[in-house]
């Protein structure tokens, strides 16, 4: 019977042709494999990542690792996490359809049910929330709960609802409240976010729905002791505004900017590790969570700053950051500073007007980054995308008729017909996305291996490039460049 493992060896294993044989596949630590036979002479036979091959048994492990894959979704965010405890949860999910075509190639298609714990929508704005629209259309993808920053767009003059004194005051907190705003044709309009909730609200493949924030602490299910495996997630942001009756979020000056700037931020700790997901926060929004957090004033004058980044980092510091919007400047240099991130991944796209990562974000990334080398990824430079996928458009086009046919099938032999034709479109297009562009990360909650693929690779590259952080004498993580 096969025997489900993942590679122990760090940063990475090796699938060889024979025992003691020339290697074939370079592996990331983690990888799980699949153990076809018995052991001879310390080795195993295995098949990973379309490779069979052997390898050696000391260089696999029944742990599983800490993993989080930033899909490069183009123009957005899209980040697939999984928990040693098998825990599986989407932090948002890009605009298209990229992070879909990423877990069909992930999850065998879905031709069998699977459960993720949660989805998390950090805020309601197109590139981050519209992609989970084929997500959530998938009859064999069901979710335990969905979190939410509360902010719930609508018909009308007020898109977040009504305000008061500055603030946001229906701030849509259970799943009762959701359904009975959503219920209302009129109330939800033509609007791809309520109706995208609505939709997936009746759906019956989602237990629950639930705004997050600072109250909250963590997202619930992973406070510390909640999982064997030592993982807690915790909420720092949004912070409600609890002075009246029903909690309220301020108004940054427009729709826009209050729906990023009310980011759900998430802090994954695993051990001495810490990633941070922060959303779309943006100058107004991080003064808010620096005073927040510090009891200062924004902007700090200037005898207060070492202080307020002091008293930032006990919260926010963290190893690896998710860069807020895409490398946008608009962001504070202390909450940079707060962060004080060893590695940034920017997730951005070609196809935007905002020239994301800008270069005063670039340049501030590296200057405030940790250590004498500081790492950056951009999933936007990471893609590599072949010579036959350069009239996107044209495979879109296709797409479409594809999905089309398949609906309009009528008998079985009809519908496998167009289901070939389907999957087949899908393999062109999704290798670039699944496996170049994707960043990957991999830890124990001790060591972080950060991971792209190589786009040619060769016996002297591999086929990862590969950084791994490890901890000095005093327990910090850093990177020490070969070179």
């Amino acid at each position: 019977m096969e025997e489900t493992l993942f590679v122990s060896a760090c940063p990475t294993g090796f699938i060889h042709d024979s025992v003691e044989g020339k290697q074939k596949k370079q592996l990331l630590w983690g990888d799980f494999v699949r153990l076809k036979g018995p052991e001879i002479g310390g080795w195993v036979p295995v098949s990973s990542r379309g490779e069979t091959g052997w390898m050696r048994r000391n260089d696999l492990s029944s742990e599983r690792l800490l993993e989080i894959v930033f899909v490069d979704i183009g123009q957005g965010d899209g980040a697939l996490v999984i928990t040693p405890d098998d825990k599986h949860l989407l932090v948002d999910a890009g605009e298209a359809d990229n992070l879909y075509r990423f877990l069909r190639w992930r999850y065998g298609k879905f031709e069998k049910p699977v459960t993720f714990s949660a989805a998390v929508v950090s805020h309601p704005d197109q590139d981050h929330y519209k992609g989970f629209s084929a997500i959530f259309a998938d009859p064999n993808i069901h979710f335990n709960a969905l979190y939410h920053n509360g902010l719930v767009e609508r018909a009308g003059d007020d898109p977040l609802g009504p305000r008061v004194d500055g603030y946001v005051t229906d701030v849509v907190q259970t799943r009762g409240a959701l359904a009975a705003l959503l219920a209302d044709p009129m109330r939800r309009g033509k609007g791809q976010y309520p109706n995208m909730l609505h939709d997936v609200l009746m759906s019956g493949r989602l237990n629950n729905a639930a705004a997050v924030s600072q109250s909250d602490r963590h997202l619930p299910g992973f406070a510390p002791g909640d999982n064997p495996s030592s993982i807690a997630i915790e909420v720092l942001a949004p912070v409600l505004d609890q002075s009246t009756p029903s909690p309220r979020l301020p108004w940054f000056g427009s729709a826009g900017k209050t729906k990023n700037g009310h980011s759900v931020v998430l802090r994954i700790v695993h051990g001495n590790v810490a990633i941070l997901l922060g959303g779309d926060l943006n100058i107004p929004a991080e003064h808010r969570l620096l005073s927040h957090y510090t009891g200062y004033a924004m902007p700090p004058a200037e005898a207060d700053r070492s202080a307020v980044i002091e008293g930032a980092r006990k919260v926010f510091r963290s190893d690896v950051a998710k860069a807020c919007h895409h490398g946008s400047a608009d962001f504070s240099d202390l909450f940079l500073q707060a962060v004080d991130p060893l590695v940034t991944v920017i997730s951005s796209g070609d196809d935007e007007p905002h020239a994301h990562p800008r270069a005063d974000a670039l340049g501030a990334v590296g200057r405030w980054g940790r250590g004498s080398r500081p790492l950056v990824f951009s999933t936007e430079l990471a893609r590599s995308a072949k010579e036959l996928i350069k009239q996107p458009y044209v495979f879109r086009k296709q797409l479409d008729a594809a999905h089309a046919a398949l609906n309009a099938a009528k008998t079985d032999a009809e519908r496998k017909r167009a289901k070939k034709a389907l999957d087949k479109l899908y393999e062109k297009i999704e290798r670039s996305v699944a496996v170049y562009g994707a960043i990957n990360l991999r830890s124990d909650g001790r060591r972080i291996v950060m991971a792209q693929k190589v786009e040619r690779p060769t016996r002297v590259t591999g086929q990862w490039d590969v950084y791994l952080l490890e901890p000095d004498a005093a327990g910090v993580l850093r990177y020490r460049s070969k070179h």
